[in-house]
């Protein structure tokens, strides 16, 4: 049986793309050890393959990355395995290292164009350190998967390297609903899931509630401004329009998101990481049968355009975005919905994860 060693820098809890490509190599017969960090709220998972979290000093920065990568290049090299996953580019560096030292193969999955994120745009100089590493070793990889097409055709022409793609899509699943524990009577639920970080589009989405009565905007997850956000819905006495959830294990999410009645994925264009942007809560969106209003970027627009389940915004103003919404909101979506929520699943591609593996180089 092959060994695959996945690794990722976040804490595993949230990472549905992670949990299911491990779900999918394990149910193949793989055997698979999952790699991230514990957090002090990190919560207990549970799942049928091995994991390890590594307990840190440092949670951010560069003494973080430092660490991070320092401690799992030693696990890396004193751990029996077949095969290398590295999820990103900050846990690429030890992995490449150890594919090269002790002659393993070496998967890598892009979840985003990491040296072009946001929070790199005004650090020139640690932008500089990713791109240097990415230059050195992209070039070199030949098993590699990204979640767009977007982001493929970057790299084949940046690096000349070839990546499949592997959206972000969610296991088909019935539509079942829990409860919000406020009141929701007679009110219109507007929903964001997901990371809560600079660039989200948050801020546009609590301005723009000033314009809708009887809507709620629920948002769901957890980041570096989450708590600038709730600062700021509070002194502009926001407090019964907007709702904060923080971060939810995606079993229990799953029971929320069809609760909405429009969901929103609205990026800003900072750089090439979130103009390439396909954000996953869309396909959850559209699996939970809920419309969606997206930031009229190039993967994000494909899928209106290909799949008429919503709309993307005409312009970026509080008021214009609050009068689309509510247009959206008298259209009916269902019949495009359930369609769509058919061909948008993980089960679709699943044979083209495997074949990497499969046809490992």
């Amino acid at each position: 049986m092959n060994k695959i060693i996945v690794s990722v820098s976040n804490d595993l809890h949230t990472d549905q793309r992670v949990a299911k490509v491990c779900d999918s190599l394990y149910k193949n017969g793989y055997e698979i050890v999952l790699i991230g960090r514990e957090l002090k709220n990190s919560k207990n998972i549970d799942r049928k393959y091995k994991t390890k979290r590594f307990k840190l000093l440092f949670n951010k920065g560069f003494l973080f990355y430092f660490e991070f990568n320092l401690r799992l290049f030693i696990y890396l090299f004193f751990t029996q395995k077949n095969i290398l996953l590295a999820n990103d580019l900050d846990t690429l560096l030890p992995n490449f290292l150890i594919s090269k030292i002790q002659s393993k193969k070496l998967v890598f999955d892009s979840h985003e164009l990491f040296s072009e994120i946001p929070e790199l745009v005004h650090k020139p100089k640690i932008k500089n350190f990713w791109i240097c590493l990415e230059n050195w070793m992209l070039p070199k990889l030949k098993n590699n998967y990204t979640v767009c097409n977007s982001i493929s055709n970057y790299y084949k022409k940046k690096y000349n390297v070839n990546f499949t793609t592997i959206k972000n899509l969610p296991f088909k699943k019935e539509v079942k609903k829990g409860t919000f524990n406020f009141d929701t009577k007679g009110k219109k639920i507007i929903l964001y899931q997901g990371a809560i970080n600079i660039g989200r589009g948050l801020e546009l989405m609590i301005d723009s509630m000033e314009f809708l009565d009887n809507h709620i905007l629920v948002i769901i997850g957890y980041g570096d401004i989450y708590k600038d956000l709730q600062q700021k819905v509070s002194l502009e006495k926001r407090d019964k329009k907007v709702v904060f959830l923080g971060k939810m294990a995606p079993e229990k999410l799953q029971l929320l998101t069809p609760l909405a009645d429009i969901g929103v994925s609205v990026e800003e264009d900072l750089g090439l990481n979130y103009r390439f942007a396909l954000p996953n809560k869309i396909f959850d969106y559209i699996q939970a049968e809920v419309p969606i209003l997206v930031s009229d970027l190039p993967e994000m627009r494909q899928v209106i355009t290909n799949y008429k389940v919503g709309e993307f915004i005409s312009k970026r103003k509080p008021e214009l975005v609050a009068k689309q919404i509510k247009n959206i909101l008298e259209k009916d979506f269902s019949e495009k919905l359930k369609i769509a929520k058919q061909e948008l699943i993980w089960e679709k591609q699943e044979a083209d994860l495997l074949s990497i593996f499969r046809n490992i180089k």
